[in-house]
């Protein structure tokens, strides 16, 4: 697997670090440059052939690596004399690509990612391009790839469109991506193009399958001073290589209804939707942590006929929304559509079925787990019902009741939770000062 890495551009505003003497990928970061972080975490990922696209002082880049054979890899280089945008080169580095699949990345980004889980999703969706997806903490400002239920980059939705007067998931592109070389047939002239609008948006209307790999690792743009001071105290706190897929992950399992959001019995429109007055502060705290946040909730509102999947992901698009306008998001959303019991008016009969994801079946549970590499044995489960707290012992996860909601007065199991707290804060607080 060989990697482009497209280290052009000024960088105008880190002029206060580059004072333009250095290209911006060049800039320091603990000890040494940007564009070095990037080397070694290519190395240990397996990648060591490189393809670097330089411009503004791209010269002292080619001094710093030379062949590449004093990092343990090997680096070519394409200089562009006139600025081609983020995807002009496509059509001169065509030949310099070797094998049928490549990844490239942005030159001003810190990571700590596991490729080798971000190939294989390409390769299973039979993907001609894929986006590192995220969620970040502005989604409101901020360019959104919006994704289907298989992961499939349905559109762009554009930053200028705001405000945005409609419900929108949280879910950025990171400027990490793995590409069938085939890309490259899109700029077969050598003009300016840009990599979003002018290719990957033909992509997505030519049909062509285009999908969004979402992560919740590490990957920082450091464009600006501020990003750098921020990625410094993240490496500081060791929470950058902490979070990268190669190593277990601990996650805090939410339950929605009465635990994130207002309990207002079965919640199926959105207009019913409203978070606990403490949910955006807990998921900021998890946010911080290093921790995954995740949602895990039984919607039976779709079995019943009262609404349809659409409607739920919509509530869930009014859940993301709110959380990004306090800055917070949760790692992933899953939920489980299924009822066993029939016998409802409405019901719809293709969601009345048995199934492994209804908790206090564990299917959400060990689907996260797989997704996302996570430790149940070091995992917790909060939720306001006996039902939670079953699915938890069930999944060999801690547990925390809250007493907002049902307050375990469903009763339903004979059980008892490891925490018993007032709200959702008090039970990431809690969980986050035990460790484990």
């Amino acid at each position: 697997m060989q990697a482009v890495i497209m280290a052009g551009g000024k960088g105008t505003r880190l002029a206060a670090l580059t004072k333009d003497e250095i290209p911006k990928p060049m800039i320091p970061v603990a000890g040494k440059p940007l564009l070095q972080w990037q080397v070694e975490r290519l190395k240990e990922n397996g990648i060591s052939e490189i393809l670097m696209v330089t411009g503004h002082l791209g010269a002292k880049i080619r001094e710093y690596f030379g062949d590449g054979s004093g990092f343990g890899v090997r680096i070519r280089y394409f200089e562009e004399e006139t600025p081609l945008g983020t995807a002009g080169s496509f059509y001169y580095i065509r030949d310099m690509i070797e094998g049928d699949t490549f990844v490239m990345m942005s030159g001003d980004l810190f990571f700590d990612i596991d490729f080798g889980r971000m190939i294989r999703f390409h390769q299973e969706k039979q993907a001609a391009a894929t986006l590192f997806v995220h969620p970040n903490g502005h989604p409101f400002d901020s360019d959104l790839v919006v994704l289907d239920g298989d992961g499939r980059v349905v559109e762009f939705d554009s930053k200028h469109n705001a405000p945005r007067d409609y419900w929108y998931d949280n879910c950025v592109n990171a400027g990490i991506f793995v590409f069938e070389k085939t890309i490259c047939d899109r700029v077969p002239h050598p003009v300016k193009k840009n990599l979003e609008n002018d290719i990957i948006k033909g992509m997505i209307e030519d049909g062509v399958p285009v999908y969004g790999y979402r992560s919740p690792e590490y990957v920082k743009d450091v464009g600006t001073v501020e990003r750098v001071a921020q990625t410094l105290a993240d490496i500081e706190s060791g929470v950058i290589g902490g979070k990268c897929l190669r190593e277990k992950q601990r996650c805090i399992f939410l339950d929605r209804d009465g635990t994130v959001n207002q309990y207002r019995g079965l919640v199926y429109k959105e207009e019913d939707f409203e978070l606990e007055p403490c949910a955006a502060e807990a998921v900021r705290k998890i946010n911080r942590s290093g921790w995954l946040g995740i949602v895990a909730t039984n919607q039976p509102v779709v079995a019943r006929g009262l609404c349809g999947i659409e409607d739920v992901e919509r509530i869930h698009r009014k859940m993301a929304t709110l959380l990004g306008q306090e800055g917070v998001y949760l790692d992933d959303v899953l939920f489980c559509p299924h009822h066993p019991d029939k016998g409802y008016p409405e019901e719809n009969p293709a969601y009345k079925i048995p199934c492994e994801c209804r908790k206090p079946k564990t299917g959400m549970i060990r689907t996260a787990a797989e997704r996302y590499n996570i430790d149940l044995s070091r995992s917790w489960i909060v939720g306001d019902t006996t039902m939670d707290i079953q699915t938890g012992i069930n999944a060999g996860l801690k547990t925390a009741l809250v007493l907002t909601g049902e307050a375990g007065n469903d009763r339903k199991y004979d059980v008892k939770p490891d925490l018993v707290c007032s709200d959702l804060l008090e039970a990431v607080e809690k969980i986050l000062s035990n460790g484990d």
